[in-house]
């Protein structure tokens, strides 16, 4: 008899219509008189927000105009911090529910505008002209003046079709034959069909997120590396190497199957010249508390930090340089002009003297030699 008994809650779920659901939320929805603000789904229901995001942007939507939103602002009004109100802040800017625009005053002064959408992919359909919300603020049509008899217009005729349109300074037309009965229209023939309505595209998003959803199908994960030949004192020395891991880590008591399944993996890390040590030192050191899978853990450093093989002597030795052939300097037997040339001589401008003054002396060489 002391249990308190919350009878307005029982009234009210007695007048929720229809059968109440077995399992999930009962909603008691009670209209808004007052002090209520209009929040769409694509907002409340958003799969990419968070709740601290879409909690910042039903703040910033009930607010009046004018009011700062500034992370410090918000952050006063919330109990969250700065830190949580400033990534919320860029999650609403990066899905078009946010802008921070930076203007400069005619003082010269910067100042943040903020503006925010409360729906934001219909910016990117046209927008139709805002009907009246009221009937009653339509301002009412003017009465007309009356008309007295003579005043009411009498109906101008009828305009002639184009074709019988003549100007006046034209001369008369002469009688045409009377033409032949045309054929009317064939009322057996189906009425044409008018073409499907043109389905609009859907809007481009404003935002496409690169970081994948946690949803997304992630990558198969790398093959454990393995080496080029598995001799037997390599399955030998890596098989020790992972039966003694658990003296050094005792997390790393693996089972017989599990250690022979690191073994490639561990063998190519010895085949590239990896000390033992260095290897057991690589796969102990920073464990996660608590280590839950510690065979997955093995693998993925073995596959993660496989270092390169160690290059050889040639590989090593610093690259051949290119010769290069440098013509020398010969002094000019004639004018004592320096020239490069592989052999002494004349210069190119004595050569050609040489070669004119020749021409001149003996034509009948230069013909000879022309021919």
């Amino acid at each position: 008899m002391d249990t308190q008994q919350n009878t307005a809650l029982t009234r009210a779920l007695a007048e929720v219509p229809g059968p109440l659901p077995t399992s999930g939320v009962i909603h008691i929805a009670i209209p808004h008189t007052d002090r209520f603000t209009v929040v769409g789904n694509h907002l409340a229901q958003h799969p990419d927000l968070s709740c601290t995001a879409v909690g910042i942007a039903v703040r910033i939507q009930s607010l009046p105009q004018g009011v700062e939103v500034g992370i410090k602002a918000l952050a006063a009004r919330c109990r969250e911090g700065e830190k949580r109100v400033a990534a919320a802040l860029r999650e609403l800017e990066a899905f078009g529910y946010l802008q921070r625009v930076r203007n400069r005053l005619p003082s010269g002064r910067v100042i943040t505008r903020t503006i925010f959408c409360n729906q934001p992919t219909a910016l990117l359909r046209p927008r139709r002209p805002a009907a009246p919300q009221h009937p009653a603020a339509a301002p009412a049509p003017r009465p007309a003046p009356a008309q007295t008899p003579d005043d009411v217009p009498t109906p101008a005729p009828a305009p002639a079709p184009a074709q019988a349109q003549v100007p006046m300074s034209a001369p008369a037309p002469a009688p045409a034959p009377a033409p032949t009965s045309a054929p009317g229209p064939d009322m057996s023939a189906p009425p044409p069909v008018p073409p499907p309505p043109l389905v609009a595209a859907p809007p481009a998003p404003l935002f496409v997120p690169l970081v994948p959803p946690p949803t997304a199908p992630k990558p198969p994960p790398a093959p454990l590396p393995r080496p080029d030949a598995l001799t037997p004192e390599l399955d030998r020395a890596a098989t020790a190497l992972l039966s003694d891991l658990r003296r050094h880590a005792p997390q790393f008591m693996l089972s017989e199957t599990e250690v022979r399944q690191l073994v490639p993996g561990v063998a190519a890390w010895l085949e590239r010249a990896a000390r033992p040590d260095a290897v057991r030192r690589i796969l102990t050191t920073d464990l996660p508390h608590p280590l839950r899978h510690p065979a997955k853990l093995l693998k993925h450093r073995l596959t993660a930090l496989l270092p390169p093989p160690l290059p050889g002597s040639h590989d090593l030795a610093a690259p051949a340089r290119p010769r290069v052939t440098v013509t020398p300097f010969q002094n000019c037997d004639d004018c004592d002009r320096a020239f490069r040339s592989p052999t002494p001589g004349h210069c190119r401008d004595c050569r050609e003297h040489r070669t004119h003054h020749t021409n001149r002396e003996h034509p009948s060489e230069a013909t000879r030699t022309a021919a």
